[in-house]
């Protein structure tokens, strides 16, 4: 009698076919997943290109606008240029009592801005309790900040020239000029002081200090030179205006250096826009409206780099 033999279990067709299916799924998955990194990746270089693009025709407009007001105006420029008066109602002569103007009213109006915007700055950032005075005192200044220059030479239209009958001089150019720069001083300002690590502040009221002995030689000592350079970079913009000293600080005509702070002066940006706009032949003056933007370019150019310079530097030597 033969002996019973054990069942055989049946072979599992499943797993291999699920092992199969899976090798064969796999490629396929790894394609879907790759394909929208493929997308991802066409895309992230079009995009790369395209603010390339945007960067290099941005600069090569501007180049072309420098290349051409250079191109013009540095044959122009000469010692006789820069040192005569001007004759025939601007048309002809030197440009020194416009650049001597220009750099009355550019001083003025910095030595005005920079302490009223360091104390203002000083005060909102170390003095003041956070609240919503100061919020909205912050968001005006911000907004201040933004305004169009031709705001700023009716404001000191009304105030300096026709309110406090300082009429239309050096001094109502000042001081419309300083009120243009403050936001942008008190904006840097706050900034320059905020980089202070406040453990400096920490430890010197920890050992007994006043806020103000704080402030003084613990924080300003790090902030001044920024705000310095920031100053500098809101004075470079001032200096380029038009609009703020139309009113009430810039003559058409002046041969003659300024002597008073009650006076009108001739500036580079009043001239040269009355140099454009105000002769019928202004063909026969091209030299001199070119070489007039040279000057003022160069004047603006220079503030900016010695401003970027100094901010840099600056921030290099301080070491945490």
């Amino acid at each position: 009698m033969s002996e019973p033999t054990e069942p055989v279990a049946p072979k599992d067709f499943s797993a291999r076919s699920r092992s199969r299916a899976d090798a064969v799924a796999a490629p396929i998955a790894g394609l879907r997943r790759s394909r929208p990194a493929a997308v991802a990746a066409r895309r992230e270089a079009g995009l790369r290109w395209l603010l390339r693009g945007a960067t290099y025709g941005m600069l090569a407009v501007i180049g072309w606008i420098l290349l051409d007001i250079f191109g013009k105006g540095l044959p122009v420029i000469t010692w006789q240029f820069l040192t005569d008066l001007p004759r025939a109602s601007g048309a002809a002569g030197g440009i020194l009592p416009a650049i001597a103007g220009t750099c009355c009213l550019v001083a003025g109006a910095f030595a005005l801005a920079l302490p009223l915007g360091v104390a203002s700055a000083i005060y909102l950032n170390e003095y003041a309790a956070p609240g919503r005075f100061v919020a909205w005192t912050r968001l005006a200044i911000s907004t201040l900040a933004g305004l169009p220059p031709i705001v700023f030479g009716l404001f000191g239209l009304g105030l300096f020239v026709l309110f406090l009958q300082f009429g239309a001089s050096l001094l109502s150019g000042c001081l419309t000029l300083a009120c243009m720069m403050l936001p942008t001083i008190i904006v840097g300002s706050e900034e320059a002081l905020r980089s202070v690590p406040a453990f400096l502040r920490h430890g010197s009221l920890a050992l007994g200090a006043t806020p103000w002995q704080t402030i003084r030689y613990n924080v300003l000592p790090y902030a001044l030179p920024h705000m310095v350079a920031g100053a500098l970079l809101g004075v470079a913009r001032a200096a380029g205006e038009t609009a703020p000293i139309l009113f009430t600080a810039a003559a058409f005509y002046i041969p003659r250096l300024p002597q008073s702070i009650l006076e009108q002066v001739m500036s580079l940006p009043y001239h040269l826009f009355a140099l454009t706009t105000q002769y019928p032949e202004a063909a026969r003056i091209r030299s001199m409206q070119y070489g007039t933007a040279v000057v003022l370019l160069t004047l603006v150019l220079g503030l900016s780099l010695v401003g970027i310079v100094l901010r840099n530097h600056f921030r290099k030597k301080l070491r945490w």
